[in-house]
């Protein structure tokens, strides 16, 4: 068995990679960049890239299933890609979903294999990005709506959920939402970190002015920043609401923002 992990080094494909690789499966990663990608031993790192369908021809060849991206900042995957990963064999697909269903999920919806939603809410690892520089160069964080709720996944139990569903029967057709085991506010999650690193961070909440100044300075346009105050004013349900999914698919249970932070210490010291 040869599993194909897309995006293998980012934030979701790099745990996929690990847990397959512990499970003994032979893995092959994709990347834009091959020479580039630092990846454990043992895995086939091959050049490809998703939006240009073509580039996966011999990538496909001998997988028995996938890890697919949909889309993310940077491309959007050609649901092209679907149609050649049924003819070259592919059986089972499991795929991390951004915001909404698009093109893909619908070439999948049509296709013979078997396939699987990842939908996750907001991953820990969102911390590094937003925090990891202030908390380091000045011990604070400067955010907007600290108190609104999160059932943030750790990204390694997404991969989880996406490696059962590779290798095990009974998933086809589910959509699973993935969310942490609490609800937790940015105040608390900073207030985490801080124990976690044993250091003082200031939270200090920026006024919603403050916040849209911020985003156009680092070059969001409107619409991005309507949506960003949008969310943080009126959080969907979705997004706060905890789930069990990742216990019922994994059988072990979500992992905490506590456990997350104390995993990745070393970025906010």
């Amino acid at each position: 068995m040869t599993i194909l992990v897309t995006g293998g080094t980012g934030t979701v494909g790099r745990h996929v990679v690990d847990q397959l690789l512990k499970k003994g499966v032979k893995v092959r990663a994709i990347s834009r960049n091959p020479e580039k990608a630092d990846l454990p031993a043992g895995v086939e790192v091959v050049a490809g890239d998703l939006a240009i369908p073509e580039s996966l021809e011999a990538a496909l060849q001998g997988v028995t299933a996938l890890h697919l991206i949909a889309s993310s900042y940077t491309f959007q995957t050609d649901p092209k890609v679907v149609e050649m990963a049924e003819r070259a064999g592919v059986k089972r697909v499991s795929v991390l979903v951004s915001d909404t269903e698009g093109p893909v999920e619908e070439a999948l919806a049509n296709s013979g294999m078997e396939w699987t939603l990842l939908k996750p809410v907001e991953f820990m690892s969102n911390a590094i990005i937003d925090w990891q520089e202030s908390i380091r160069l000045e011990g604070g964080v400067r955010e907007p709506f600290g108190h609104a709720l999160s059932a943030k996944v750790h990204e390694a139990d997404i991969a989880s959920v996406s490696a059962v569903a590779l290798l095990e029967s009974g998933h086809h057709g589910q959509s699973y939402f993935l969310t942490g085991p609490e609800a937790i506010t940015r105040i608390e999650s900073v207030q985490i970190i801080s124990k976690i690193i044993g250091k003082e961070i200031r939270f200090e909440e920026l006024t919603e002015e403050q916040a849209r100044q911020n985003w156009r300075d680092q070059g969001y346009e409107e619409g991005d920043i309507e949506f960003f105050v949008a969310m943080g004013k009126n959080p969907p349900e979705v997004g706060y609401t905890v789930l069990s999914t990742v216990e019922q698919v994994t059988g072990k249970p979500a992992r905490t923002f506590a456990e997350w932070a104390s995993e990745h210490k070393s970025y906010f010291v």
